[in-house]
């Protein structure tokens, strides 16, 4: 049975941009990007800019009390057709049970949206009576298969194209990181000047890499054993790096992304399934599949579970946990994540 999260980002954005408002919202989940972007539709729809100093109201849990917050939410519009109050981190407004009331019987005059950082205990009040009353959604963080459409569909929104190698890499490259997608966009917009069709070269621009010596290079030269290569790529990486330590820490992390990939490939099926479904699963473009096929089978599950604990190693070291510098790090931890046949035999 799929799980019940509550109406969906789109249900939200659609309906609040057609002026269908109700009066009472409550919002939460790990994802506060998709939460923020929702407020931010919300005043914009809801009022005009200049009713915004007497129907605006924007209170954080933290420091209000909830008799203090019914009130605003009680009170009546000024020179429009409705009022509205947005209470963040509301899991941390003092007495905030006092909603349970408030929920059963909410003012008709005024949009209210309760946003919390964290998912509540949904069987106690107030949030029992909200989930009862409230219009109510949770937002969980997507899963890596979700970000290149997620990408593309933000891009879209606002004008813009990107070819699938760079879709591609811009998703490995953020993670499920909405926030960081949306900083990442907007800095590659900036890149593109005028163009609105983005490209792989515009994803490296902006990440400070170049064509030849990249992260996304890197794992090629992994996957395939290329040792020597992997070595050069990753060396000059570091080289071109502003802060060699913040981008060494930046490889290991999108390295884990990669063998993340070649672990989801080890499953027995997996080398029979066609290369749509395998696209599906790993969360890439069907015509890059094949490359990761073929570095999975360079591995199996023993030798990516090695992988993973040399990442954690050199992510530990990176974050302070070694005097040795970010250059030696990363050789040492390419010659573990290199496939078993193609390491380097101890001199």
């Amino acid at each position: 049975m799929a799980k019940d999260t509550g109406p969906s980002y789109d249900d939200l954005a659609t309906a609040f941009r057609h002026q269908n408002f109700d009066p009472l919202y409550f919002f939460f989940g790990e994802e506060t990007f998709l939460i923020d972007e929702l407020q931010e539709l919300l005043v914009d729809q809801a009022l005009e800019p200049h009713q915004h100093d007497f129907n605006l109201d924007v209170v954080y849990g933290s420091e209000a009390e909830a008799s203090e917050v019914i009130g605003l939410c009680q009170g009546f519009p000024a020179g429009a057709e409705r009022r509205v109050v947005i209470v963040r981190e509301f899991e941390k407004l003092e007495n905030n049970r006092q909603f349970k009331t408030y929920a059963e019987q909410p003012n008709p005059r005024a949009i209210v949206l309760l946003a919390c950082t964290e998912k509540p205990n949904l069987s106690a009040h107030p949030y029992r009576a909200l989930k009862e009353h409230a219009t109510w959604s949770e937002f969980e963080s997507p899963y890596d298969n979700e970000m290149p459409g997620w990408i593309q569909d933000y891009l879209n929104g606002q004008g813009y194209e990107i070819e699938p190698k760079g879709l591609q890499m811009l998703a490995d490259y953020v993670g499920t990181d909405l926030q960081r997608a949306a900083s990442e966009i907007e800095k590659l917009i900036t890149f593109a000047g005028d163009r609105t069709r983005l490209t792989a070269d515009d994803v490296l621009d902006a990440s400070g890499q170049t064509r030849e010596f990249n992260v996304f290079e890197l794992q090629s030269a992994i996957g395939e054993g290329r040792h020597t290569d992997a070595e050069r790529i990753a060396g000059r990486i570091l080289q071109q790096a502003s802060n060699p330590q913040g981008e060494a820490i930046m490889i290991v992390i999108m390295l884990g992304r990669y063998f993340d990939k070649l672990w989801k490939l080890q499953t027995p099926d997996a080398q029979r399934k066609n290369k749509y479904d395998l696209a599906s699963l790993i969360g890439v473009p069907p015509f890059f599949v094949e490359e990761y096929k073929q570095a999975a089978q360079q591995y199996n599950r023993s030798s990516i579970a090695d992988a993973y604990s040399a990442l954690l190693a050199a992510d530990y070291e990176l974050k302070g946990g070694s005097s040795r510098d970010a250059s030696l790090i990363l050789t040492l931890l390419l010659r573990r994540l290199l496939p078993p046949k193609s390491r380097p035999v101890p001199g």
